[in-house]
């Protein structure tokens, strides 16, 4: 395996503290999910990087098989749940996909779902849902 990038994020205090990237583009508070803290909560923070990570690795399955799409957005949710035995966390992911129908959507998130790293980090760890929708062929102006 060939390593590609390594992101170095340094954390104090937990979900009450700060993390700071070693490059300073993350430099932010942390806060507790459902407070009213200042800060962002990690579960806001993986949302964002495996809807990001997933719009990418979709639009990336998309250039590789041919198929014209405009414009790919995925809705995140990641749920922190108590059971009997702790904490642990679940996640859906609500994608839409500009310039296609919804069969094609639905094949291209299926096919990211199994090529992007967040998900086959969370495949067998977390529950994992998925819903897709196209919005057809945009007319040209």
């Amino acid at each position: 395996m060939k390593t590609l990038y390594t992101a170095k994020v340094h954390t104090v205090g937990g979900r009450d503290g700060h993390a700071k990237s070693d490059d300073g583009k993350i430099d932010l508070k942390l806060g507790r999910p459902g407070s009213n803290d200042a800060g962002t909560n990690p579960e806001q923070l993986f949302a964002a990087g495996y809807s990001a990570c997933f719009g990418g690795a979709l639009a990336h399955i998309a250039k590789l098989e041919k198929i014209q799409v405009n414009a790919v957005t995925v809705d995140a949710e990641v749920n922190l749940n108590q059971s009997d035995d702790g904490f642990s966390l679940s996640a859906a992911l609500h994608v839409t996909v500009d310039g296609v129908d919804d069969a094609t959507a639905q094949a291209l998130t299926e096919k990211a779902h199994a090529f992007c790293p967040y998900s086959k980090a969370t495949r067998g760890n977390i529950e994992v849902t998925l819903s897709a929708k196209g919005t057809g062929a945009v007319a040209a102006a």
